[in-house]
């Protein structure tokens, strides 16, 4: 009996530490209002590791970014990891955990520039840098689509922080799936390059909106705040925040 008891309460903390969990958000912290200073600075004082190398120059190769989105979009998943594991949080077994994750994170939710598609392997949260990227992005795609008299849309996040047990079922669906996902550092999210959002919530497809999501995303990069894999069976660009 008391140990059924014991379980019942563990249950019922479990819930209300789930149902805090997805009440919070909307752009704000966890915990003290200080916190994200904090966060940034313990980040900076973490000793990288010399896997954690910047990434290459990317100024000429611009002119070819429309053809060879691939070959230029090409950071690999080892050099990604050492900068997400610097960053970002330890993994989490399950959604609940990230209420008690070692950084802070950011619930992350639709906006006037970016709507999250339906996450069936990834909940949305990212460490504060991340949010800040995925916020410039939004906001330099759109600020190319006004200089080329093209209407405002919204990118498509289709992924985001993925937990140990979400990553497990993902791999059991998509054998290109890796185990070592940046996805679970809280530091990487996929935005689509073949569905955006008009005003309206249609999704609309127009190869100019590509070149301009891979204009903007080609400017984060070559800045070196990001590094960027062009992925191809999951049409999407595959974004891990470095600074």
């Amino acid at each position: 009996m008391v140990v059924k008891l014991k379980t019942i309460v563990s249950g019922a903390l479990a819930a209300l530490c789930a149902a805090a969990l997805w009440g919070c958000g909307g752009g704000r912290w966890w915990g003290d209002e200080s916190m994200p200073q904090a966060a940034e600075e313990a980040a900076t004082e973490r000793p990288r590791s010399s896997d954690c190398r910047m990434p290459a120059p990317m100024d000429s190769l611009r002119p070819r970014l429309e053809r060879r989105m691939r070959e230029i979009f090409n950071d690999s998943n080892y050099l990604q990891l050492a900068h997400a594991r610097h960053m970002g949080i330890r993994p989490i077994a399950r959604p609940a955990d990230v209420f008690a994750s070692d950084r802070p994170v950011v619930r992350v939710r639709d906006t006037g520039t970016y709507r999250l598609d339906t996450l069936r392997h990834s909940v949305p949260f990212l460490v504060p840098e991340a949010a800040r990227l995925l916020d410039d992005l939004a906001r330099a795609f759109n600020d190319t689509l006004s200089r080329r008299g093209l209407p405002p849309l919204r990118l498509k996040v289709t992924s985001l922080l993925r937990t140990q047990s979400s990553v497990k079922k993902l791999r059991r669906v998509n054998r290109n799936a890796t185990e070592f996902s940046t996805h679970q550092y809280a530091t990487t999210f996929d935005v689509s390059y073949l569905r955006f959002y008009d005003r309206r919530g249609t999704e609309v497809y127009d190869p100019r909106y590509r070149l301009a999501l891979a204009e903007a995303v080609y400017d984060l990069r070559a800045a070196d705040r990001c590094m960027v894999k062009y992925e191809v069976k999951s049409p999407c660009f595959h974004i891990t925040v470095i600074r």
